[in-house]
């Protein structure tokens, strides 16, 4: 099981780059850590309140400007589905390759087909952006580098439609809890949710698979809840954290799910064929400490050296995943 989040260097060039495709082997054991008689309402209901959001004729949501900033409210009855990418790299997602209002369609017409098998859930939409990219040797270009006006744009317009978004730090060569910090300010939009990629914790990005410790994603939901109390932040915010080989967390089991104020999700983020891509799900499944899942999907652009999913998964596919995935987005 490999990853398809291919990046893109100072040249946004992702051509030259070759193909880190790898399985899982030999998957270890569950992990212990669980927290006993938890449910999915009962991890998600912290304010004790369903998302009232307005429906789309297609079945999909747009989060109610109330409760845009209330994570906890929006997946207690709704599900996230997110558009994957960086808005200037066709290569990295299908964020980028197309302009906002045909992207919002499409994940319109995506989220239609979901709702048809949510068993009476809602779709809330969602932009996925890859803020801090990985380059050569860990270093770290972040999208606020490369064009801050740009970053504003996208954020205003979802907050616009009630349409979550997601800022995504791959982490490189630094600290982990540092670089979450980096996208806290961002946190003043009451749609923004955080997110760390640890395979992307590395100074050899391309050759070998990074990785971020237990203790390092609890010390980084604690500073996310401390910045967002200091600041008075209203609601609660996710911290999506991506797995799909077991080195990338490390003593993953003495990770806390209990922030107040953060909710943490785990994100299955492989690419392959539909057993590849389940057996790598059983394996996060495991991890009962960290009970709100994630789950990505991988189109096929036809870009050479880009690895797909094979054949993609449908959404009534997606929904028998055991535990059923609350996040899910298509790169």
């Amino acid at each position: 099981m490999a990853s398809c989040a291919f990046l893109f260097f100072s040249s946004f060039n992702t051509d030259s780059l070759g193909d880190n495709s790898q399985k899982i082997k030999d998957i270890p054991a569950a992990e212990t850590a669980s927290v006993p008689g938890e449910n999915l309402p009962v991890v998600l209901a912290a304010e004790g309140e369903a998302a009232n959001s307005e429906v789309e004729a297609d079945g999909a949501k747009n989060a109610a400007p109330s409760l845009l900033s209330s994570a906890s409210a929006i997946m207690l009855d709704s599900d996230i589905l997110a558009f994957y990418g960086h808005p200037v790299a066709k290569r990295m997602g299908i964020l980028g390759r197309y302009p906002k209002d045909e992207l919002t369609q499409k994940l319109s017409d995506l989220a239609g087909e979901y709702h048809a098998e949510s068993g009476g859930r809602g779709i809330v939409k969602a932009f996925y952006i890859i803020y801090g990219t990985v380059q050569p040797e860990g270093k770290i270009l972040t999208m606020d580098q490369i064009d801050k006006a740009l970053l504003k744009e996208w954020i205003e317009y979802a907050e616009e439609r009630g349409i979550l978004i997601f800022l995504d730090h791959q982490i490189g060569r630094y600290d982990p809890v540092e670089s979450l910090a980096s996208m806290f300010s961002y946190l003043k939009y009451p749609n923004v949710h955080l997110a760390l990629d640890p395979e992307w914790r590395t100074t050899k990005p391309m050759q070998e698979f990074g990785c971020v410790t237990g203790d390092e994603i609890n010390r980084a939901q604690q500073a996310m809840q401390e910045y967002i109390l200091d600041n008075g932040i209203e609601g609660d915010r996710i911290l999506l954290i991506h797995q799909f080989r077991d080195v990338m967390i490390r003593n993953r089991a003495g990770i806390r799910a209990d922030f107040e104020r953060v909710r943490l999700v785990h994100c299955m983020d492989g690419v392959g064929t539909p057993k590849e891509k389940l057996d790598t799900y059983k394996f996060n499944a495991q991890a009962k400490n960290m009970p709100v899942k994630a789950f990505k999907l991988f189109y096929d652009f036809k870009l050479p050296g880009v690895l797909v999913d094979s054949p993609l998964l449908t959404p009534k596919e997606v929904y028998a995943l055991d535990p059923r995935p609350v996040i899910i987005m298509y790169q």
